[in-house]
């Protein structure tokens, strides 16, 4: 989850950006990590939208691109209701830890802590879905528009690390209930091949980013270049 909650939720759908950032600069828990994973993976969404409307699409592509602009337009307003969701549960996960020691506190993180991870993995499936449609832009979208390419496929990886890491973190918290990592990973099987998942889904990513690196950013090569030939 990031942090612990003990205030009102701040949501992103009736809050500026500066309120919602604001609220998540202070030292309360909602929002958090996790939510913040939800807000770039919107930013991803909404880069990955906006490439694609300033594409031309060939004759043999406008089927294809009209999808990606669709399913990105679509991800940005669900990765923000996510980003909510997970501040709603990070509140749950906050609340547990602050009951009596006891039976009662033991079930209620074991229920926080697996719900939260539960929260974080849709985000994360949602994120690995949009990785195929970015890679389709870097290699078929407008080529004047491959530096935002690349800040999408930032800002999406900063979305897939967090889901991943968030995950991991939340079901590791269940120990904290008496259970151990043997048997979390055996109760919860899909939680826990869902950290590996994302996994490759951050290689992929990189793998993708670094196929049009050097067209985002030629200066960067050129000075690589230049560096070489003096010192040679």
């Amino acid at each position: 989850m990031g942090a612990m909650a003990d205030s009102e939720a701040v949501t992103t759908q009736d809050s500026t950006v500066e309120d919602w950032t604001q609220a998540l600069a202070e030292s309360k828990g909602s929002p958090g990590g996790g939510a913040g994973t939800g807000v770039m993976l919107a930013i991803a969404a909404s880069l990955t939208s906006m490439v694609a409307g300033y594409t031309e699409p060939g004759e043999q592509q406008r089927k294809e691109l009209a999808d990606v602009h669709e399913r990105a337009h679509t991800l940005r307003r669900t990765a923000l209701t996510l980003a909510d969701d997970d501040a709603a549960a990070s509140e749950a996960f906050g609340a547990a830890f602050r009951l009596e020691p006891g039976p009662e506190r033991d079930d209620a993180i074991h229920r926080a802590s697996v719900n939260a991870a539960k929260a974080s993995a849709v985000l994360g499936e949602r994120a690995i879905e949009a990785i195929e449609d970015l890679g389709w832009l870097a290699a078929n979208g407008n080529p004047a528009l491959i530096a935002d390419v690349v800040v999408a496929f930032g800002a999406l990886r900063a979305a897939v690390a967090g889901a991943r890491t968030n995950i991991s973190f939340d079901l590791a918290t269940v120990r904290s209930a008496g259970a151990t990592l043997e048997q979390i990973r055996d109760e919860q099987p899909v939680l826990w091949a869902t950290v590996q998942r994302l996994n490759s889904a951050l290689e992929r990513i990189d793998e993708l980013a670094a196929g049009v690196d050097h067209r985002a950013a030629p200066t960067d090569t050129d000075a690589a270049l230049e560096a070489g030939g003096t010192q040679g």
